[in-house]
C-alpha cells in the first residue's frame, strides 16, 4: 500500500508539473514589432558558430538553411583553427543568406575571433597580442571571446582587439544547465523559451566592457556560439546593422558592407526570441551634425542623444553613461542633452511578461563616444 501511496503522489507531482510546464508554453509569446519591415537598411544576423569543419553538428549549407528559416540576412561562421580553411572557403550566397567565415583562434590569453581578413600563407602567432597584429595586418579585426568562460580571457594590453562578447549562448548553457533543468523538457517543444529561462544578466561582462571603453573604443556582441540547436539560437541572440545602403546582391560588396558594420560599431545587440528588435535607433546631433552608434565626436559644443524605441509593447530605456545610468523611460523616443565627456550607450528592459529575466536587457546598444577638447 506505502508503495501505491507513494506512486500515486509522485504521477500527482508529474501531472502537475506537466500542467504548469504546459500554461508556461502556452502563455509565451515573442512581442511583434509594429515596425515596417520595408527599411532595407537594417539588416539581422547571427555571429559565431561552428560547423562540420570544427565542432559543430552541421555542415556550413545546412546552416544557411536554417538561417534562411529564421529569417536571417547573414551569419558568420567561426570555426575553430588558425585559421580554417575550410570554413573560409564555404563563404558565399546560399539559401538567400550571406554566408561570411572567419576563425576562432586558441591564443595564450584565450580564445579569440579573427573576421575579415586575407587568409595567411602560415598559421597566425599563438601570442594573443602577435595574432591580433597579425589578423589587423590582414585587413581583419578580432573580437575577445566568451571572456569569463570555458577558456576565461587573462586580461592584458585591449588596445589590439575591436570587440568583446558580452552575452555568448554557450557559457550561457553552460553556467545555468542545472538550475534550469524544470525548463529543458520545453527544448522539444518550445526551444526558444527554455533557452530564454537560461539567459542570466551578464554583469561581469557589461563592467568589464565599460571599463575597456574608458580607454578605447571596444564594440560589444551577442555571440550564438552554437555548435547545435541552430534554429532557435537564430532567434535568440542577434546583431542588428545599419547599412549605409541596401544589402548588395554581389558576395564582395555585401561582404565588405557587413564587415565595415561591425568594424565601426554601427550595430546593437537583441534578444530576437523574446521580442522583435528592428526599429530600435541610438543616435546623436551637434549642431547639424549626426553621430551614429560607434562614432567618436569631440565636445566642443552640447550633444543631444535620441533614443527611438518604437514598440507597442511595454519597455523601459537606459541611458548608460559611464556604467553608469543616468536615466530612465518608458517611451518611445527619448532625447537628452549633454556636455559631458565620456562613453554612452543603451539598454532596453522588456517590462512586458516574458521568460527573460526582468534585469536581462532585452537590447544592448554599441557605444557614442564623447570626447573631451584638449586645449
Amino acid at each position: 500500500m506505502k508503495k501505491k501511496k507513494v506512486l500515486y503522489i509522485l504521477l500527482a507531482l508529474l501531472l502537475l508539473y506537466i500542467l504548469w510546464l504546459s500554461c508556461n508554453l502556452i502563455r509565451f509569446k515573442t512581442y511583434k514589432s509594429l515596425t515596417p519591415n520595408a527599411n532595407l537598411k537594417e539588416i539581422v544576423g547571427s555571429y559565431h558558430m561552428h560547423s562540420v569543419f570544427s565542432d559543430g553538428r552541421k555542415h556550413p549549407d545546412k546552416i544557411a538553411k536554417i538561417a534562411s528559416q529564421a529569417s536571417l540576412d547573414f551569419i558568420i561562421l567561426t570555426d575553430h583553427g588558425s585559421p580554417n580553411y575550410r570554413c573560409l572557403q564555404s563563404q558565399g550566397w546560399k539559401e538567400g543568406v550571406l554566408v561570411l567565415a572567419g576563425s576562432e583562434l586558441s591564443v595564450s590569453r584565450g580564445h579569440m575571433t579573427a573576421l575579415a581578413f586575407i587568409p595567411p600563407f602560415i598559421p597566425f602567432s599563438q601570442n594573443a597580442e602577435e595574432a591580433a597584429q597579425q589578423v589587423a595586418a590582414r585587413g581583419g579585426f578580432s573580437i575577445i571571446a566568451h571572456p569569463y568562460s570555458k577558456v576565461s580571457w587573462t586580461w592584458g594590453e585591449s588596445s589590439y582587439y575591436q570587440g568583446l562578447e558580452i552575452l555568448n549562448s554557450d557559457s550561457i548553457l553552460r553556467k545555468k544547465f542545472l538550475s534550469s533543468l524544470p525548463y529543458l523538457p520545453a527544448v522539444l517543444v518550445k526551444p526558444e523559451y527554455a533557452l530564454l529561462k537560461m539567459v542570466d544578466y551578464p554583469q561581469k561582462n557589461l563592467k568589464k566592457w565599460d571599463e575597456l571603453n574608458n580607454h578605447q573604443s571596444i564594440y560589444g556582441y551577442f555571440a550564438v556560439d552554437a555548435h547545435f540547436l541552430y534554429r532557435p539560437l537564430f532567434s535568440l541572440l542577434r546583431l542588428h546593422l545599419r547599412l549605409e545602403n541596401p544589402l548588395s546582391s554581389n558576395f564582395q560588396t555585401a561582404k565588405n558592407q557587413v564587415y565595415e558594420t561591425l568594424r565601426k560599431g554601427k550595430f546593437y545587440n537583441a534578444i530576437d526570441a523574446a521580442a522583435e528588435a528592428k526599429g530600435f535607433r541610438f543616435w546623436a546631433k551637434k549642431g547639424k551634425k549626426i553621430i551614429q552608434m560607434g562614432e567618436i565626436i569631440l565636445l566642443d559644443s552640447p550633444v543631444i542623444l535620441y533614443i527611438k524605441a518604437p514598440f507597442s509593447f511595454a519597455k523601459e530605456i537606459h541611458l548608460i553613461h559611464n556604467g553608469k545610468t543616468i536615466l530612465r523611460s518608458p517611451k518611445r523616443r527619448i532625447s537628452f542633452e549633454t556636455e559631458q565627456p565620456g562613453t554612452y550607450r543603451v539598454e532596453v528592459l522588456l517590462k512586458e511578461k516574458t521568460p527573460l529575466a526582468k534585469n536581462v536587457p532585452w537590447i544592448i546598444s554599441n557605444p557614442i563616444f564623447l570626447k573631451e577638447v584638449k586645449e
